[in-house]
């Protein structure tokens, strides 16, 4: 119900800043939460940051103090700052967005889970 369509990553030297954007289209006034996950090579896919349905961002403590998540009020762009970047930053990046169920019409469309397609990030040193 909801496409979400990342831009933004690459590669950037430690220390440095970048940034990454999330479009989403479709049924995005039932989204609740925004969030960013990250995936370093050969680990486990990891929080970075959480927007809640109030704006409220928490995050995580690596990403504490250096990055910086956002969305816009109509809930069609979150994006996430990177600043004072470390080679451990590297990883692939994931938007994901919670939603309610909601009715169009006569049909009913229940809770959904939807994920950008991710992006790559590589610092190096």
């Amino acid at each position: 119900q909801v496409q979400l369509v990342e831009s933004g990553g690459g590669l950037v030297q430690a220390g440095g800043s970048l940034g990454l954007s999330c479009a989403a289209s479709g049924a995005t006034f039932s989204i609740t939460t925004m969030e960013w996950y990250r995936q370093p090579p050969q680990k486990e896919r990891e929080l970075v940051a959480t927007i809640n349905i109030r704006g409220e961002v928490k995050y995580a403590d690596f990403a504490q103090g250096r990055f910086t998540a956002s969305r816009d009020g109509a809930k069609t762009t979150v994006t996430l700052q990177m600043d004072n970047l470390n080679t451990e930053d590297t990883a692939v990046y994931f938007c994901h967005v919670e939603g309610l169920g909601y009715y169009n019409r006569s049909t009913y469309y229940p809770d959904f889970s939807s994920w950008g397609q991710g992006m790559q990030v590589t610092v190096f040193s």
